[in-house]
């Protein structure tokens, strides 16, 4: 039997002239590349708005600044029961951009799309892709007070590096 693994992740919805960000990359479990936001997992000693800025970046090469809490969501993969991703969703606007930024491994690029596109494309990740820009133009948002972290201290962790 297979061990149940949660997964703390984050996603970035970043909106422009009517288009949003998405990341075209290579995936698990896919034949063909698929569309994402800018998203990945909450590494160890970072807050999640942290993690959400770092991976726009890596991801897109955009420098983004975090505006509200567009949602929580959660999504267990049919083809992945084993596994549940807990996926704190942002909205953000781009502050710059780095030109020829070198992007994570099986990104392909950034693209930017509107729903319909998205849509027709038959490409989204999982359905937290739509569902996050659905809700997005929907003009939900939640104040980025709603979350509370705790700061981290690196004490905690000393026991992971031995």
């Amino acid at each position: 039997m297979t061990a149940w693994t949660p997964h703390v992740t984050v996603a970035t919805v970043v909106e422009k002239d009517g288009r949003f960000l998405f990341v075209e990359e290579h995936s698990e479990g896919f034949v063909h590349t698929v569309f994402n936001q800018p998203a990945g997992h909450v590494e160890c000693g970072e807050t999640i708005i942290q993690a959400a800025i770092r991976e726009t970046l890596e991801e897109t090469g955009h420098h983004v600044e975090v505006d509200h809490l567009l949602g929580i969501y959660t999504y267990t993969p049919p083809m992945f029961p084993d596994r549940t991703y807990y996926r704190f969703c942002f909205l953000a606007h781009v502050t710059s951009v780095e030109e020829n930024a070198q992007l994570d491994t099986g990104i392909v690029g950034a693209v930017w799309m509107n729903l319909d596109e998205l849509q027709e494309s038959a490409r989204a990740r999982s359905p937290l892709v739509l569902k996050a820009i659905e809700d997005a133009l929907a003009g939900k948002k939640y104040p980025l007070s709603l979350i509370y972290e705790h700061p981290f201290s690196p004490s905690l962790t000393s026991h992971l590096d031995a």
